[in-house]
């Protein structure tokens, strides 16, 4: 079994419509470089007891944490996450700003030389988090580190694809076009 071992092409889509019937993106667009990611499942369990013992355990998905690392982040890809506008230059936030409800892919490269590919169908970022130094006399570069919060589409429940390169029958196309759309739901057939 291949162990992760890299991360690069983390990419964002805006959702433009998740009903009953339907999702729909628009094209995913490229964010700066990446360092890190973590994503952290989330749910809820309640025991059920009978006859003084644990007859059954209920679990309901809550949402996926999700931390990213990036080398910088330029004023369009903080304007696009945050809902913000970039007029001439100058990165306008206003308290009104509303981020979009984005998806989030990206690809791991793993000990074998394939790669495994993510996307988290439907969440949010948080307002972006700015750190500054003063220079010493050793650098200290910053990175941008963002967060939010991902959950489940309407249109069927689906809150992320994941598809490992190396494994058997897996389609080439569906990796292809891993970035140019957000993957739908493959047929089985």
């Amino acid at each position: 079994m291949a162990r992760q071992i890299g991360l690069r092409d983390i990419h964002i889509a805006i959702l433009k419509t998740d009903d009953a019937t339907a999702t729909t993106y628009d094209p995913p667009i490229k964010l700066e470089r990446a360092i890190s990611a973590k994503l952290s499942p989330k749910s809820n369990s309640e025991n059920i007891y009978s006859d003084d013992a644990v007859e059954d355990i209920i679990t309901a998905f809550e949402g996926v944490d999700v931390e990213i690392e990036v080398n910088q982040l330029s004023l369009e890809s903080r304007a696009k996450l945050q809902g913000s506008k970039v007029v001439k230059g100058v990165l306008i936030e206003n308290k009104d700003d509303i981020p979009p409800t984005i998806a989030l892919g990206f690809k791991s490269k793993k000990n074998s030389g394939k790669f495994r590919f993510v996307w988290l169908l439907k969440g949010k970022f948080e307002l972006a988090t700015d750190e500054y130094d003063t220079e010493a006399e050793k650098p200290k570069a910053q990175s941008a580190k963002i967060k939010g919060n991902f959950y489940s589409r309407e249109s069927d429940g689906n809150y992320r694809f994941i598809c490992d390169e190396d494994v058997q029958g897996v389609d080439a196309t569906i990796i292809s076009a891993w970035f140019t759309v957000v993957p739908s739901e493959p047929n089985p057939i």
